[in-house]
């Protein structure tokens, strides 16, 4: 893996301070530590959604991004794992993090670890980092931590909050350590429908990075798929 592992923090907290941010900060901490111990430089940075509130609804409607956003999905892009937090909202997500998601290239996150948190003001609504966050980023092909991290108010002071975030976090290390995202997308990315000139770091640009051998461009071209690849048995 070539220069420190990027880790990077997803925060739709919009509260000063955020409980949504401190927990978020938290796991990453966990997880940069885990990944000194196990002697992978590593370096985290976050991407606060609530100051792009206005660029976000602007490229939802333009149907491309501003700077400030193209900067936040540069880091995402270049990201090696990602904690994303969201405050709970009537029983889902902050539609800040949904409009985020909306705008971001479905290439983007293909094989990427994300760690899941969330924040609520009640435990009942402990199942929404499952019920809404897991098939949000299964959508975009993101690879979830099996772990993931909700915390009510009377959570903050109690060591089961701590025991589960060093638990996500070892499996954010574990994962994010042994390159599985890098092995995954050298595998399986010529098998996905991509997005010419998308934002995903391996996008395709120009000509010269088309794979005219994926089963998709010999399907393009009239061709047809081996039986294997068609599903013949």
């Amino acid at each position: 893996m070539a220069g420190p592992t990027r880790l990077v923090v997803v925060s739709a907290g919009t509260g000063t301070p955020s409980s949504t941010r401190a927990l978020a900060d938290r796991i990453a901490q966990a997880g940069l530590d885990l990944l000194a111990e196990a002697g992978t430089p590593a370096t985290v940075s976050v991407v606060e959604l609530g100051p792009l509130a206005a660029d976000t609804a602007r490229a939802l409607v333009a149907g491309f991004p501003g700077q400030a956003v193209q900067e936040a999905i540069d880091r995402l892009a270049a990201a090696d794992g990602l904690i994303v937090a969201t405050p709970v909202y009537k029983a889902g997500v902050s539609g800040l993090l949904k409009s985020f998601v909306d705008v971001l290239d479905e290439d983007l996150l293909i094989a990427t670890p994300v760690l899941l948190a969330a924040t609520g003001g009640s435990p009942r609504h402990s199942l929404v980092v499952d019920d809404h966050m897991r098939p949000l980023f299964a959508y975009m092909r993101a690879l979830t931590l099996p772990t993931s991290v909700y915390a009510a108010p009377e959570d903050w002071g109690s060591a089961e909050l701590g025991r589960r975030i060093q638990r996500a976090a070892a499996e954010l290390a574990v994962v994010v350590g042994a390159g599985v995202a890098r092995a995954v997308a050298d595998r399986t990315w010529s098998g996905h429908d991509h997005r010419f000139a998308g934002d995903a770091a391996r996008a395709e640009r120009t000509a010269a990075d088309v794979d005219f051998d994926s089963p998709l461009m010999r399907l393009a071209a009239g061709g047809r798929l081996p039986p294997r690849e068609a599903g013949a048995s």
